[in-house]
């Protein structure tokens, strides 16, 4: 795609965006809702916390 064209489909993109003033979105790409971490490690260390917690209480019933 030669430069010029490229810049008038990037200007076409962007150009109703003018008359629009106030009600543009931040970003015209789709954003989807992403978690800092993935159900499958939520889920292990969810796992990991409240078996080594249970494991502190028969310890302690144990021993206590």
């Amino acid at each position: 795609m030669a430069p010029k064209q490229r810049m008038r489909v990037a200007s076409d993109k962007y150009n109703k965006n003018v008359t629009q003033r106030g009600n543009v979105a931040k970003t015209l790409k789709p954003t989807d809702e992403k978690y800092p971490v993935g159900p499958w490690l939520l889920g292990l260390f969810l796992f990991v916390v409240c078996g080594s917690a249970l494991f502190q209480i028969i310890q302690a019933i144990r021993l206590g």
